[in-house]
């Protein structure tokens, strides 16, 4: 019997420890996928070795410190730089372009996780000579992830895998001339972070809080149920400007929800939506 079988997370108590959360910090996940919840929970409860569901409820009403642990694991941040080069070949191709017809851009990464498509936005700006009349607005409801960003530090173990997706993506450089090896750590150059905007922001209870030409929220929208991600879709369609673009994860579509009617999804097939109306 493995160990995760031998954990079970009932459905009332899920819902007191969603209950919880809430009313003491004011993080909502009740309308997160309760499979997905309750994988992360479990695993949780192992990692830290809790003998009982009541040890980790009365963690969670006693200990603040604790409560940071639990946003970590309860948060996904599964992320690369150029993650699906393809999209952002797209991106690179046929939606800079038409944004670069704005006197300036504003683009929101929504749920950026330690920002590395941010920092692979910025890029694509750079070589498209926008970047100096662009804002983007990295956002993410984990505060301790997107610390990183305002750092600009990512582990030298990945920059092999995504110095390949910046190719496969139409990068037109050498890659490490965006970073600086130190170790075991790579530093982006400071220019690339002078046009972010970083910040704490909650999909489920925040509001809009600007007008976008451009808004990526890739993989987030898999973890919410049907009425959380019509929410956060109105969200989106709320912030984003006449005629501009929305960009999901491989798995994601607007198919079937409320947005639907008001946009037109590119003809690459790639997940990249524009506002017609």
């Amino acid at each position: 019997m493995k160990e995760t079988e031998l954990i079970t997370i009932r459905d009332e108590d899920l819902n007191l420890l969603l209950t919880e959360i809430f009313q003491r910090y004011g993080y909502d996940f009740t309308n997160y996928a309760r499979a997905s919840l309750r994988r992360r929970i479990t695993r949780l409860m192992l990692i830290d070795r809790l003998p009982s569901f009541a040890e980790l409820f009365y963690r969670v009403r006693n200990d603040e410190n604790y409560f940071t642990h639990i946003i970590q694991q309860l948060t996904v941040n599964v992320t690369e730089m150029f993650r699906d080069p393809q999209m952002f070949k797209v991106l690179r191709e046929e939606v800079l372009p038409v944004l670069a017809t704005h006197p300036f851009i504003r683009i929101w990464h929504a749920g950026c996780s330690t920002g590395e498509e941010a920092y692979s936005m910025a890029i694509l700006l750079e070589e498209a000579n926008l970047l100096h009349k662009s804002l983007i607005y990295a956002t993410d409801i984990n505060p301790h992830v997107i610390e990183n960003i305002q750092r600009g530090i990512f582990s030298m173990n990945h920059m092999k895998i995504y110095s390949e997706n910046y190719i496969l993506a139409g990068g037109r450089r050498e890659f490490s001339s965006y970073y600086t090896a130190k170790y075991d750590w790579a530093k982006f150059d400071d220019r690339l972070k002078t046009r972010m905007i970083v910040a704490t922001h909650n999909l489920v209870s925040d509001r809009s809080f600007n007008e976008f030409q451009l808004i990526c929220c890739r993989n987030v929208l898999i973890y919410f149920d049907k009425d959380l991600q019509d929410k956060v879709l109105t969200l989106f369609d709320d912030s984003l400007d006449k005629l501009g673009f929305l960009v999901l994860g491989s798995k994601e579509n607007i198919r079937f929800t409320k947005v639907a009617s008001k946009y037109r999804q590119m003809e690459n097939r790639e997940k990249i939506w524009r506002k017609v109306k």
